[in-house]
């Protein structure tokens, strides 16, 4: 029932999106696209917060 419920809002954010009229590959890669870095951003954030003490994190060139 959950996944019913998922489906009918990710659908809905579609449909009030700028994908609203766009082919479905391109959907897809947009979605792809989005779920990728947000992945990375929360990968980069529990890897800053388990090792952050430790890091030596250097800004430069």
């Amino acid at each position: 029932m959950k996944n019913v419920e998922t489906m009918q809002v990710f659908n809905t954010l579609i449909q009030n999106s700028s994908l609203k009229g766009m082919p479905i590959w391109y959907k897809a890669i947009s979605i792809f696209l989005f779920s990728t870095i947000i992945s990375i951003l929360i990968f980069s954030l529990v890897m800053l917060l388990t090792y952050g003490p430790e890091m030596s994190i250097r800004y430069g060139y």
